[in-house]
């Protein structure tokens, strides 16, 4: 757990220096790209050359960047005239509710898929096989114009943008968790299959256990270790998948908030959400890390 801990401290410190880099190799005045398309005054440069320490040695403007950053001081955007870490505060609850939802959707599919077709004959393995392919190569957007197309212009069962009430959340979750059940799904039926040749199955089907007991009980826990490395992975790349969902479907959250920042040229909040990207990711591992000691106690050792 010491590894993990210090290996997930040297992703966001790279990270954290990735962002800053990328502000002091931008073309132009360090000024000029961070008041952006924002107001421009004389207090407003000088404000910023403080709070950058932009009239100090490049080495002390660094620590100072990262001094900042380790007591939760994220910089003030100055088109929106907010600090940022209220802007993502304000915007990360309608990201986070995507996220888990669409992750909800797609490991849950993705479970049923794998333990109702794993071992089973060939042809509804086949077409399980064929509509994962459909759904990992078809991307998020695509299918959420679909989706939008058939159950909110055509049927009007579900709202055509916001976040207003659970309904909302519906197709953009699926959108999103669609391609993460047809990858994981392909990983767990293997996995299954894998642990349904194995001794101890045989055992437990000497025993008079029935395969559908026996797949749920005992070849799951097994086939499990690979599908939540995949799951963790993909649960974090979901991020990158929110910012073209969210705009489409009209949705509030870091998805807009990035897209925003990113054509306004408001690099302190772009140079906040890949900090805030890679802190998911070290979350994700850590519980990761800890799902695989109580999955497999073998682990622990």
């Amino acid at each position: 757990m010491g590894r993990r801990l210090g290996a997930g401290v040297a992703v966001l410190w790279a990270a954290a220096t990735a962002a800053y880099l990328a502000l002091l190799l931008a073309p132009g005045d360090t000024v000029d790209i961070l008041v952006g398309d924002g107001p421009d005054t004389p207090e407003i440069r000088a404000r910023i050359v403080a709070e950058w320490g932009l009239d100090r040695p490049e080495v002390v403007q660094y620590l100072s960047y990262l001094w900042r950053l380790l007591h939760g001081d994220l910089g003030r955007s100055y088109q929106l005239q907010r600090g940022v870490g209220e802007i993502l505060a304000t915007q990360a609850g309608p990201t986070a509710q995507l996220t888990l939802a669409a992750a909800g959707t797609g490991v849950a599919l993705a479970g049923i898929i794998a333990v109702v077709t794993a071992g089973r004959g060939r042809w509804s393995r086949g077409a399980a096989s064929a509509a994962e392919l459909v759904s990992v190569s078809v991307p998020p957007f695509l299918i959420g114009i679909l989706l939008l197309s058939v159950f909110s212009f055509t049927l009007g069962w579900f709202p055509v943008s916001g976040a207003e009430g659970p309904r909302a959340l519906v197709l953009p979750a699926l959108a999103l968790g669609l391609p993460i059940a047809g990858v994981l799904g392909q990983v767990l039926r293997g996995g299954l299959e894998r642990a349904l040749e194995q001794p101890f199955a045989v055992t437990a089907r000497a025993r008079g256990l029935t395969e559908r007991s026996l797949v749920v009980r005992h070849a799951l826990r097994h086939a499990l270790i690979p599908a939540v490395t995949l799951a963790g992975w993909l649960t974090g790349a979901l991020l990158g998948g929110a910012v073209i969902t969210e705009v489409l479907f009209g949705r509030p959250g870091l998805g807009q908030v990035a897209m925003q920042a990113v054509t306004g040229r408001d690099m302190p909040v772009v140079m906040a959400v890949v900090l805030l990207s890679a802190v998911v990711y070290v979350t994700i591992s850590t519980l990761l890390d800890l799902a695989y000691r109580a999955i497999d106690p073998r682990i622990r050792g």
